[in-house]
């Protein structure tokens, strides 16, 4: 009797366990396999109106740059501004928005727009310094947040803990 109990119950949390793992792999598919959801496009738009308020305040003129988000980056690179024959634009990692959008949005694209402003003024980062003190600048101006640094892991980890 209590040896059928046990195998009931190993066999109830096997179910469980396996539906769970099928919810999450469903949901792992439909994400990388959809456009992002509206909510992440409004945010993603609501800061880039903002840089650009910033922009004109501090810089007299705006200009957009396409936002392209993509899940071609290799790694967890965060986002990434290009400028290539004249033409600029931001790259934004799909693949860590689940888990990090609040700090692409306090962080990344502002960090990115200031790549951006920076080409477009024609700072083409001489000495591959792209984290310059003007940069730096011009980040602040843009409204970033830590625009002394690279991605650094333990903000965006800090930033989830209840405490």
């Amino acid at each position: 009797m209590f040896k059928k109990k046990l195998e009931l119950i190993f066999l109830s949390v096997m179910l469980i366990a396996i539906l769970i793992l099928a919810k999450n792999y469903y949901e792992s598919y439909v994400y990388k396999h959809s456009d992002i959801p509206d909510t992440y496009k409004q945010l993603i738009s609501n800061k880039e109106q903002e840089i650009l308020k910033h922009m004109y305040q501090h810089y007299g003129f705006t200009f957009k740059v396409p936002l392209i988000v993509t899940d071609k980056f290799k790694g967890r690179l965060y986002g990434l501004t290009s400028y290539h024959n004249g033409e600029i634009k931001i790259y934004l990692n799909k693949k860590v928005m689940k888990e990090s959008m609040d700090y692409i949005i306090d962080s990344v694209i502002a960090h990115e727009y200031a790549h951006a402003l920076m080409f477009k003024q024609g700072y083409l980062h001489e000495n591959n310094d792209g984290h310059s003190p003007v940069w730096q600048q011009t980040c602040v101006n843009l409204g970033g947040i830590n625009c002394a640094k690279y991605v650094d892991s333990d903000d965006i980890v800090m930033a989830k803990m209840p405490f």
